[in-house]
């Protein structure tokens, strides 16, 4: 039984509302995701920023794509997962990249698979690589950078998705067709 709020800007602590605010303004409605985390204005915070870094590294739309999408179904994120497949039609990203992640299938390319395979492990091992996974990840065309990328993006998915595990977040509407369980 969930006993979070989900906020509006009138709702919300002194320090969410002007979050909220743009929120509302970049989406045109409040994610019910961000109303629940309005409840901790540094969480939501802390969240928005890690977002937009994420929007601001190297991987392009479908690297990005696998990599949230790796950690929103590793972490059974009933909330993230339809979010983000809506998400990565926003972006253009090749629905077979999308269909693969929900499904826990093989990558159309390679590269997103070794991509796929090395942020699973990341999580799944807490970041400890074996120096084969990290030589894959390399001869994929990866470097330093993007294996720090998937450190940025994870911590941005344990955020959201555990907090969508302790409220039980409901899928915002848009996001109702892109309804996801775990297999």
């Amino acid at each position: 039984m969930s006993t979070f709020k989900i906020h509006t800007v009138e709702s919300a602590p002194e320090g969410s509302r002007p979050l909220l605010e743009e929120s509302l303004k970049e989406n045109g409605m409040i994610a019910n995701l961000h109303g629940v985390m309005a409840e901790a204005p540094g969480l939501l915070k802390g969240y928005r920023k890690l977002h937009e870094l994420a929007l601001d590294s190297s991987f392009n739309a479908a690297e990005l794509t696998v990599v949230w999408q790796t950690f929103n179904v590793e972490h059974e994120c009933h909330y993230c997962v339809p979010a983000h497949t809506a998400i990565a039609g926003m972006m253009q990203v090749d629905p077979a990249v999308t269909e693969a992640l929900r499904n826990r299938a093989k990558m159309p390319t390679e590269k997103l698979q070794v991509l796929h395979e090395t942020a699973l492990s990341m999580s799944r091992n807490r970041g400890h690589l074996t120096d084969e996974e990290i030589e894959k990840f390399y001869a994929a065309g990866y470097e330093n950078r993007q294996l720090l990328e998937i450190v940025l993006v994870l911590a941005q998915k344990v955020m959201s998705n555990y907090v969508n595990h302790l409220a039980d977040t409901p899928v915002d509407a848009p996001f109702q067709k892109f309804a996801w369980e775990k297999k």
